[in-house]
């Protein structure tokens, strides 16, 4: 599945990703990355401003020079900038709530809750309630790595088609994790409060109608406390 432009001018790029690409170069330089291939395809370097993990699928925002790359990875560290998430969880939470718990790493690349770690904030909405599983409008007000997948673990709710934070792989039995960047809103040169959206692909909507078919999700109540 290709690179999708969802937004350009001058100044940034932003793409939506699909499910099994990398957003940097990785160790072994075996597979291109989205920034190189985008920056290939432009004829000039494109600068990262900020990722999301080969599992997940959505929005990545990258800079065309030096004075963009700063001026959006200042916003990215002072947490002015708006990241909303389409993301399904195993079970059911008991409804909307904000998770403040540090996460810190533990060595190849997986991370957790730790009061050791740094500090991360979770925001999220029900969006449905489903068999089994709860659809939610997740903001990250940090951005740690992995933190919408470490958080809801710490919760005993494990994002459905997990392979990493989880008990029973993919958790849900899902062919995909079910995390998807749908949204960023931030201050671009010239264009304040610029609003950047992609739905979920075809993979993610199958997954979850495959979740609703499997249940009535009419007739479910919370019943697992967050």
């Amino acid at each position: 599945m290709n690179l999708v432009i969802v937004y350009e001018d001058e100044h940034i790029l932003a793409v939506s990703k699909p499910v099994g690409r990398i957003v940097i170069p990785g160790r072994n330089g075996e597979e291109e990355s989205v920034v190189e291939e985008l920056s290939r395809l432009c004829g000039h370097k494109l600068y990262i401003v900020h990722r999301i993990d080969r599992e997940a699928s959505g929005l990545v925002l990258f800079a065309r020079d030096a004075d963009t790359h700063r001026l959006l990875s200042r916003q990215f560290e002072t947490h002015h900038v708006t990241k909303n998430y389409d993301v399904v969880v195993n079970g059911q939470t008991a409804g909307n709530g904000v998770i403040d718990k540090p996460i810190r790493q533990f060595g190849s690349g997986r991370m957790g809750v730790d009061t050791r770690g740094k500090s991360a904030v979770t925001q999220y909405r029900v969006t449905e309630f489903l068999p089994e599983a709860t659809f939610l409008d997740v903001n990250i007000v940090t951005g740690r790595r992995h933190q919408i997948r470490v958080h809801f673990y710490s919760l005993g709710h494990p994002v459905m088609g997990e392979t990493r934070y989880g008990n029973e792989f993919p958790v849900g039995g899902v062919p995909r994790l079910l995390l998807h960047a749908r949204e960023i809103v931030c201050d671009a040169p010239g264009k304040p409060g610029l609003v950047m959206h992609v739905p979920p692909p075809d993979d993610f909507t199958a997954a979850v109608d495959a979740i609703r078919r499997s249940g009535d999700a009419r007739d479910i109540s919370p019943t697992v406390t967050a």
